[in-house]
C-alpha cells in the first residue's frame, strides 16, 4: 500500500497538525487580546471553536509524531474514520467561525456611526488577524482531512 503524503502517521502530516495548532493558538491570542471581543457573538464562536481545534491538533500531531518515531503509522480503519470524521466537522466549524468573524468585523469597520467607526483600530486589525488566522488553520485542517480521506478507501 502506498503512503499517501500528509495522512496520520507521516511528517508532513505532522507538519500540518503543528501548523493548525500554531494558526489556532495566535487566531486565540489576537482575539483575546481584546477585551471586547465577547460582545459579539461571532468572536465568541470563534474563541470557542479555536479552544476545539488546539487540543484536537495538537493530540494527532503527538500521535503522528510517535508514528514518525516508531515507524509505524495508523492504519486502522476505524481509528482513521474518526480523524476524518473529526477533521470534518472541526474543518467546517472553523470555517463558519472565520467566516463569519470577518464579516463582522467587515461590518464594524465599514459602519460609519458620525465619522468614526464602531470598532477602535486597534482592536479591528487584531480581530482581522484572528480571522486571518483562523482562514490558515481551516485551510491546513482541511488539507489533512483530505488526505485521510483519500486513505481510508484503500484501507
Amino acid at each position: 500500500m502506498d503512503e499517501v503524503p500528509g495522512s496520520v502517521g507521516t511528517s508532513a502530516s505532522f507538519s500540518l497538525r503543528l501548523g493548525q495548532t500554531v494558526f489556532a493558538s495566535a487566531s486565540l491570542l489576537f482575539m483575546s487580546l481584546g477585551v471586547q471581543f465577547y460582545s459579539y457573538t461571532a468572536f465568541c464562536y470563534l474563541v470557542t471553536i479555536m479552544g476545539l481545534v488546539i487540543p484536537w491538533s495538537l493530540t494527532l500531531a503527538l500521535v503522528d509524531g510517535y508514528s514518525i518515531i516508531v515507524k509505524c503509522p495508523v492504519r486502522q480503519r476505524s481509528i482513521l474514520l474518526i480523524i476524518v470524521i473529526g477533521d470534518w466537522v472541526l474543518s467546517t466549524l472553523t470555517l463558519a467561525a472565520a467566516c463569519s468573524s470577518a464579516s463582522v468585523v467587515n461590518l464594524l469597520l465599514h459602519t460609519d456611526h458620525t465619522d468614526a467607526s464602531y470598532c477602535p483600530p486597534t482592536f479591528c486589525s487584531r480581530y482581522q488577524l484572528s480571522a486571518a488566522m483562523a482562514f490558515l488553520t481551516w485551510f491546513l485542517s482541511m488539507a489533512s482531512s483530505l488526505f485521510n480521506l483519500w486513505l481510508l478507501p484503500s484501507l
